[in-house]
């Protein structure tokens, strides 16, 4: 009886629902994102060991950007990491501090519940007694792991694990005519926890009650979309799925998740953030995009792309001119135009990037192909560094104007620095 909840059933490793598109966010919001993604990372080692690690997820960093988005981020709160595999074998800043380890406690706690789950279910290699137990053995280190970090934090564990526990027996005892909204609802008490512990770890008492009210919705569309994307897939191996066991219709779920949506940004304008703009982006629109991607209503667009003509540049027929009447068209002696008091120089010429040499750019290709990062995720070419992308990266539509902006362009938080939403 596979079991759904905050992280899905989906196996341990780089999991989750907001799993933003790297041409969606600006250059700063793209190095915000990875600075709280490795820095969850880096906390699972510093705390419990390289093993650890293994549970690091996209959904467990949001603990981490919710903290310092009350707090603001602080020099204190960054520092400098080594090389890394799935940075190219480049430094970065990364987060830590209190934020990254309670998403470190967080993640450890829910993948140990669903190590027990795959083990309770006799899932592939566990169906065998001595696999079985060291999965246990590991369930159980990584449950002490996390309560012991959570307690360093002021942070009680046992919320979660009492919730993981109350699942099992909703689902026992769920059949057609059950809501569904109770069957979600431990992933929901689990989630609105640690929300709200953020505020706690800010000294923002006043963001609590917002905070688990947005928590509470972020767990319904977690266990909601793990379903919906796994529907197909457990009914063909008769797998427990919670929409085909209470017979809730696509339509119905998806009119659940648009509420839960809905329900998320209203919570988060009663937040008091220093700077909550990561925050906006991945909860208000990659959270959206999530569900679009779960209903199949959006494709990724970043690659081949069809720009109507026009659209962009100078008008057709003088792709290098002035539109007609501007003052700062070419001149004889002076290619650039002039601009007001007086010529303009030319651009900059770009910096030459760092290259690397053949063995080096070779051993780098090789930590991003057992990585998986060649075929499934945005990586730095070895030799050259330019930005690429995997042949199957998938994410929303890259392009489209934002729901609450309006508009797309460098006034929008999905593809600028600023953001003119109200939502």
């Amino acid at each position: 009886m596979a079991r759904t909840g905050w992280n899905g059933s989906r196996g341990i490793g780089m999991f989750g629902i907001v799993r933003p598109c790297t041409h969606r966010l600006s250059e700063g919001l793209r190095t915000e994102w990875m600075a709280h993604l490795c820095g969850l990372c880096l906390a699972l080692r510093a705390d419990h060991g390289q093993f650890a690690r293994i549970v690091t997820n996209y959904d467990g960093l949001i603990v981490s950007v919710l903290t310092e988005a009350q707090t603001g981020a602080m020099p204190a709160g960054r520092r400098t990491a080594g090389p890394c595999p799935l940075r190219a074998m480049r430094t970065a800043p990364v987060a830590m501090g209190e934020g990254a380890r309670l998403a470190a406690a967080v993640s450890l706690v829910l993948a140990s519940a669903k190590v027990r789950d795959h083990v309770a279910d006799r899932d592939g290699l566990l169906a065998r007694r001595p696999v079985a137990a060291a999965a246990r053995r590991v369930a159980a280190g990584w449950d002490r792991a996390g309560a012991r970090t959570g307690a360093a934090l002021g942070f009680d564990t046992a919320l979660l694990v009492d919730a993981v526990d109350r699942q099992t027996g909703i689902e026992t005892l769920a059949g057609p005519g059950t809501p569904l909204l109770t069957v979600t609802e431990p992933t929901e008490t689990a989630t609105a926890a640690a929300f709200t512990h953020t505020a706690v770890l800010a000294g923002k008492p006043q963001n609590a009650a917002p905070l688990a009210e947005a928590g509470r919705l972020f767990g319904r569309l977690a266990h909601l979309l793990d379903a919906v994307e796994d529907r197909e897939a457990d009914a063909a191996s008769g797998a427990w799925n919670p929409l085909t066991v209470t017979g809730t219709s696509l339509t119905e779920a998806r009119r659940l998740c648009d509420d839960a949506l809905h329900g998320v940004r209203l919570a988060l304008r009663e937040v008091e953030f220093t700077d909550g703009q990561l925050v906006h982006v991945l909860l208000a629109h990659e959270l959206r995009r999530s569900v679009d991607r779960a209903f199949g209503t959006s494709s990724c667009s970043h690659q081949g792309l069809e720009v109507p003509e026009g659209s962009f540049g100078p008008p057709p027929g003088n792709p290098y001119g002035p539109t007609p009447g501007s003052p700062y068209g070419p001149t004889p002696g002076n290619p650039y135009g002039p601009t007001p008091g007086g010529p303009a120089a030319p651009p900059p010429p770009r910096p030459p990037r760092d290259r690397r040499g053949l063995i080096a750019g070779c051993l780098v290709w090789a930590g991003l192909a057992c990585t998986c990062q060649l075929c499934c995720g945005s990586y730095e070419d070895p030799w050259s560094g330019e930005r690429r992308e995997a042949p199957c990266q998938s994410c929303g539509d890259c392009c489209e104007a934002c729901d609450c902006c309006g508009q797309c362009g460098e006034g929008c938080c999905c593809c600028g620095d600023s953001c003119g939403c109200d939502c």
